[in-house]
């Protein structure tokens, strides 16, 4: 006799089917897009939240840390308006065009649409879905296909976000700014989905920065789905600044055409659970793609960077840097994958993972992997895990150099390795005020 086996779903997992069947007919798009909707959300379904025991989320058990699903945020009020109008100031300078999302939902009037640069077209997600686009019903969810459930949830309940067409040769001098903010003041959750098309030949940087208050739960997970045409040049800078209470999970999914270039950087400082997913695909030849991450955590956060950087063509060039910093009892994980496919001969990968501790009961997991499946190249990884160099500290000191003012300096030179690439001069020194920050708070 065959005892049939029923999988015990958690109290999130039983909140998300709910949840689904209930916004299914209010979100937007139909058709296609429902479709897409129902499939992506059946194979969560099937297989739940991810936990420890899938290698991909072994050091971040999601179905114990997502204790309970909240409800979709509604759209944001005037109050709610009001208290977002401040949005991603950290990153805000006058040659930046700032498009504002307040609980997930676009904020016309909060936003610099304005003026366009020729060749550039922004539009809604959510207006995009509603009158089925065929520009972006036939893109999204194809840049890099993946099995991730965090994906599968974010396709199923995605509400809005922005789309971002950048036609070839064009050259957008202005950065674009996508600041979310949770502004609610009860919990719940976002699902903002972006799609950004950048044509061959053209430039384009895009800064993403994601915030909320610290007194209040709510979760967000976030997808931007970037295609890099052939020669083009995109810089992606992602601020993550969440709540002391929020869990943040957040997927870049970009593919690059041949000759086209990639500068990818993260920067984490808030949140209680956060993971920074990437999965990067070497579309063309002759790639090149650097992505950076920095992260600065204390008390009891849980980060995570998971990065999966598949070579499927020849000629690609690769170089991934990961700094983590970890106070009290925080945790980093850095999952790093470099994949070399047969065809892709003459590929060239670097991976490195550092993280320095602060106390004794901070801990940092560092799992860089290759998968290497032709003959013809130069890849390779590390991962170091320590404390602060008591040589340097004693150098700095020596020299009339206080303890405290000597351990920031050598805290702001590990992690501005990660930071320096960033082209932007106004993003990258508000970073490093911002890291500055952190240090003077500990």
């Amino acid at each position: 006799m065959n005892a049939e086996v029923h999988p015990i779903r958690t109290a999130a997992e039983i909140g998300l089917a709910q949840a689904f069947a209930e916004a299914r007919s209010r979100l937007p798009g139909n058709g296609a897009i429902s479709r897409r909707r129902a499939i992506a959300f059946d194979r969560f379904a099937e297989q739940g939240l991810p936990h420890r025991r899938v290698e991909e989320w072994k050091y971040t058990d999601l179905r114990a840390l997502m204790r309970e699903a909240l409800p979709i945020a509604p759209p944001p009020d005037a109050a709610a308006l009001r208290r977002a109008a401040d949005a991603g100031a950290l990153l805000h300078a006058p040659d930046v065009r700032r498009l504002v999302f307040v609980d997930g939902a676009l904020a016309p009037e909060l936003s610099d649409l304005a003026a366009l640069e020729p060749g550039l077209t922004i539009q809604s997600l959510a207006v995009a879905l509603a009158a089925a686009d065929p520009f972006v019903v036939e893109r999204l969810g194809t840049v890099v296909p993946t099995e991730d459930i965090a994906v599968a949830l974010n396709t199923a309940f995605m509400g809005d976000g922005a789309v971002i067409r950048v036609a070839d040769d064009a050259v957008i001098s202005r950065p674009i700014h996508l600041a979310f903010r949770f502004a609610a003041q009860h919990p719940a959750a976002v699902f903002p989905r972006s799609l950004v098309v950048v044509g061959a030949g053209a430039r384009l940087t895009v800064i993403e920065s994601h915030e909320g208050a610290d007194d209040l739960d709510y979760q967000v997970n976030a997808g931007l789905e970037l295609v890099v045409g052939d020669r083009a040049r995109v810089d992606h800078v992602k601020v993550a600044m969440d709540g002391a209470r929020a869990l943040h999970v957040a997927t870049l999914m970009a593919s690059l055409g041949a000759g086209a270039e990639l500068n990818d950087t993260s920067f984490t400082m808030g949140g209680a659970v956060t993971r920074n997913q990437l999965f990067v695909r070497f579309a063309g030849e002759s790639a090149v793609a650097r992505i950076c991450g920095a992260t600065l955590v204390k008390g009891r956060q849980h980060v995570d960077t998971t990065l999966v950087v598949d070579h499927a063509l020849p000629g690609g060039t690769s170089r991934e840097l990961n700094k983590a910093v970890l106070d009290g009892e925080s945790r980093s994980v850095f999952q790093g994958k470099i994949i070399v496919r047969p065809d892709a001969q003459k590929t060239d990968g670097k991976m490195m993972t550092k993280a320095l501790l602060l106390s004794e009961t901070a801990e940092a997991d560092n799992k860089p992997e290759l998968e290497i499946f032709a003959d013809d190249v130069q890849c390779g990884h590390g991962a170091t895990a320590g404390a602060l160099d008591d040589d340097l500290l004693f150098y700095l000191m020596a020299r009339g150099i206080a303890r405290r003012e000597a351990e920031g300096l050598l805290i702001q030179a590990f992690v501005g390795e990660a930071i320096e690439g960033i082209g932007h001069d106004g993003v990258r020194e508000a970073l490093t005020s911002a890291a500055a920050g952190w240090l003077a708070a500990r």
